[in-house]
């Protein structure tokens, strides 16, 4: 079960992994008040949706899925 899981983990990618850190980091050190975050938020999306528009089904274990990026970036132009 191990190998299995192993395996489903490592299929994703790990890209945008620095700005979802980065994220994590600013949300810790702010005590979990997204609206000190913006930025570090931003990168993620934008990221994210530069990785969901060059390989469009591409997945990555730091983005939510690519609906939800695309909403978040349309709402916040």
């Amino acid at each position: 079960m191990t190998d299995v899981k192993y395996s489903i983990q490592n299929s994703k990618s790990n890209e945008c992994q620095a700005e979802a850190c980065d994220l994590q980091a600013c949300l810790k050190k702010n005590t979990y008040n997204p609206s000190k975050c913006d930025i570090q938020l931003r990168k993620l999306y934008e990221c994210c949706g530069r990785m969901y528009d060059r390989t469009k089904d591409g997945e990555s274990t730091a983005c939510p899925i690519p609906s939800v990026v695309r909403r978040w970036l349309k709402l916040h132009p």
